[in-house]
C-alpha cells in the first residue's frame, strides 16, 4: 500500500497531516528559518542550502528570505538565483534548469486542492512543476501547479502562469500569455556580452 509521501509524489489524493510529511515539512521550515538569518558570503549558508535541496544545493545563488514545504523535491540545475522573498511549494517535483534566474517574491506552487469542499478538510493534491534552462521569472510572478516553462524564455513581472508556456518567448500578463519571440535582436553583440551576473536585479 502506498505511504502518504508516495501519494503526494504521484499526484494521487494524500493526507498533508500524516505523522511523516509533518516531520519532512519542519525539517525544511526549520533550515528555511536557519537560512534566513545567515549572512551574505557565510560558508554556513551554503551548508544549509546543500542540506535543504533535493539537487543544486552547492551552486545556487541565494537571497534569503526564502520558503519551500519540503526541499527534498526541488532539483536544480548550475547556478540557478533566487532573489529575495521567493516561495516554492514542493508538494509535487519542481525541476529547475541551469542559469535560470527568479526576481524577487517569486511563487512557484505545485499543491492544489478538490473543489469538493468535505473532501478538501482533510486531503490535498500536487501537480509537478518543470521551469526550462536559462529561463527568466520577473519578479512576484505565479508559476500555477502542472506548468512547464520552456527554456529561455521570459515571464513578465507579476504574471499568474497557469499553462505551458514554450521555449524562447516573452510571455506575461493573467493569465499569462505568450507575447512575442525571443529573436535575434534581443540578443547582445559581441562588445556587449553578459559575464553571467543576473545583472542589477531589478527583474
Amino acid at each position: 500500500m502506498a505511504t502518504e509521501w508516495e501519494k503526494m509524489l504521484s499526484g494521487a489524493l494524500y493526507d498533508p497531516l500524516a505523522p511523516a510529511l509533518v516531520r519532512a515539512h519542519k525539517r525544511a521550515s526549520d533550515l528555511c528559518q536557519d537560512l534566513n538569518v545567515t549572512r551574505e558570503g557565510e560558508e554556513e549558508r551554503r551548508r544549509i542550502l546543500r542540506q535543504l535541496f533535493g539537487r543544486g544545493g552547492d551552486t545556487v545563488w541565494m537571497q534569503p528570505p526564502f520558503l519551500c514545504d519540503y526541499g527534498t523535491n526541488i532539483a536544480l540545475g548550475e547556478r540557478v538565483f533566487f532573489n529575495v522573498n521567493c516561495v516554492v511549494l514542493d508538494v509535487a517535483r519542481v525541476t529547475i534548469g541551469d542559469y535560470t534566474l527568479f526576481g524577487p517574491a517569486v511563487q512557484i506552487y505545485t499543491a492544489t486542492h478538490p473543489f469538493d469542499a468535505k473532501l478538501r478538510r482533510h486531503q490535498e493534491f500536487a501537480r509537478p512543476v518543470e521551469i526550462g534552462t536559462d529561463v527568466w521569472v520577473g519578479g512576484g510572478a505565479i508559476i500555477c501547479p502542472g506548468v512547464r516553462v520552456g527554456s529561455r524564455s521570459v515571464i513578465g513581472a507579476g504574471s499568474v502562469v497557469t499553462r505551458d508556456i514554450p521555449d524562447d518567448v516573452f510571455a506575461a500578463g493573467n493569465p499569462c500569455r505568450v507575447i512575442r519571440d525571443i529573436s535575434d535582436s534581443d540578443r547582445p553583440s559581441m562588445s556587449g556580452e553578459d559575464d553571467g551576473h543576473p545583472g542589477d536585479d531589478s527583474f
